[in-house]
């Protein structure tokens, strides 16, 4: 079926794709309006000439993509990308197919470390078997009995870092984490911390899960309970989330319980019953959240659904429109299809390709404009131009910017014909015949 253009089939020279670095930090300000101060958003605040930058003179734009699907329907698409971070410290687990006793289960968590990856990687490859050794997921499906498993395997999972944090060599770090477990019957929302999943069903957000920030009321009281303080919304002055799994250096409060230290690792589980009418859930860390609302988010993803039947593709332009709207985090996403999402149609293509043609024909009217005043045309400037104009038809929430794939496309064909209608400078020649 044909979809959308996508950015992995066109073939950009190397010269241009240089450009498109070395002008991503200018692109990105233009975008957002002026990048954020450093440590704005970061889940601790650092003293650079003790652990280093935190942030690269330019992002690392690579991503890491994946897609797959259950018998039973079930279908996802994740990227990640390291973006402006010194390091990469997300991690994720897509489970289609959730375990040879529960193979109708679906499982699919992002977990955002912090501090370093070690507890984000090792929840990654161990939480699910922790849920899963409580014995309270079972075929028969007591709602309460797998919501208990779910909190219990959250907790045991700490429990069992924390005594290798005492006895081998593990860096300081934590990590949030945001999950979904889907069976026959229901979705389990599961959150510790302040990345977010929420699930589009007919057309709208209809469930989110809450951000665990020190400043909301709940986890302000426990924190002071425990001892410590809220300064600056965070905890201590220092830790920007409430609850996540390990940061054990804020939790040594000897007197109180696993659930009441000054960071808690027990998620929130709610259960909300299928209906034919779902059509996604989306999975992200806040790289994602730091960018785009809820709303917004799920118009993009519906939009871009009906043009585009690659999940991956979706996913890689949702990272690269939180990219141009100013995100300096590590950014995750999952996307998981029911049946009931929207499709490709004759109709959205027709729309998209028409669009397309319509930026075409801008950017090479910008050219053509720049080269009359005998002027080289920058790519920069181009995208500048056309985010000054009023353009209908582009993806809601999105803006120009996640068209860029087309603009650099459009960009090389007519800078290239431009180019090639240059007279040719021969040595020698003169007029006096």
């Amino acid at each position: 079926m044909r979809t959308a253009r996508r950015a992995s089939n066109m073939e950009v020279p190397s010269f241009l794709r240089q450009l498109v670095k070395e002008t991503e930090k200018m692109v990105t300000f233009f975008f957002k309006g002026g990048r954020r101060e450093p440590g704005a958003d970061d889940e601790y605040f650092e003293n650079e000439e003790e652990v280093g930058r935190p942030y690269l003179e330019r992002p690392i734009l690579e991503k890491d993509t994946a897609e797959g699907g259950s018998k039973w329907g079930v279908n996802y698409g994740m990227a990640s990308m390291q973006g402006w971070r010194a390091q990469m410290e997300d991690s994720h687990t897509c489970m289609p197919e959730m375990s040879d006793a529960l193979p109708d289960w679906s499982y699919f968590a992002v977990y955002d470390g912090h501090a370093g990856r070690t507890v984000a990687q090792y929840c990654s490859r161990h939480l699910l078997d922790f849920i899963l050794d409580t014995g309270c997921v079972t075929v028969n499906e007591d709602v309460d009995q797998v919501k208990d498993g779910i909190r219990d395997g959250f907790l045991n999972i700490d429990r069992h870092m924390h005594t290798l944090v005492r006895n081998e060599t593990w860096d300081h770090s934590g990590s949030t984490a945001t999950a979904v477990m889907i069976s026959p019957r229901n979705i389990y929302f599961i959150n510790c911390g302040d990345s977010r999943t929420f699930l589009c069903r007919d057309g709208q957000v209809v469930f989110y899960t809450e951000d665990h920030k020190p400043i909301n009321p709940r986890e302000k009281e426990r924190i002071q309970n425990a001892g410590g303080s809220v300064t600056l919304q965070r905890i201590n002055g220092s830790l920007a989330v409430s609850r996540a799994l390990g940061d054990f250096d804020f939790k040594e409060v000897e007197w109180r319980t696993q659930t009441e230290q000054l960071v808690s690792p027990e998620p929130e589980v709610y259960e909300l019953e299928r209906s034919p009418e779902d059509e996604f859930l989306v999975v992200a860390c806040d790289g994602v959240w730091d960018a785009i609302g809820n709303e917004e988010l799920c118009a993009f993803v519906r939009n871009r659904l009906q043009v585009c039947d690659d999940l991956r593709e979706i996913c890689t332009q949702v990272i690269d429109l939180c990219l141009y709207k100013g995100s300096l985090d590590n950014i995750s996403i999952i996307i998981i299809c029911f049946d009931g999402a929207p499709k490709v149609t004759p109709e959205a293509l027709q729309q998209e390709a028409e669009l397309e043609h319509v930026i075409e024909q801008k950017v090479a009217e910008i050219i053509n404009m720049i080269r009359s005043r005998d002027e080289e045309p920058e790519l920069l400037y181009v995208m500048k131009f056309l985010a000054s104009e009023d353009i209908p038809g582009l993806p809601p929430s999105g803006g120009i910017s996640c068209k860029k794939d087309c603009i650099i496309g459009a960009y090389q064909k007519y800078a290239a014909a431009f180019k090639s209608l240059e007279p040719m400078d021969i040595g020698g020649s003169d007029d006096s015949t």
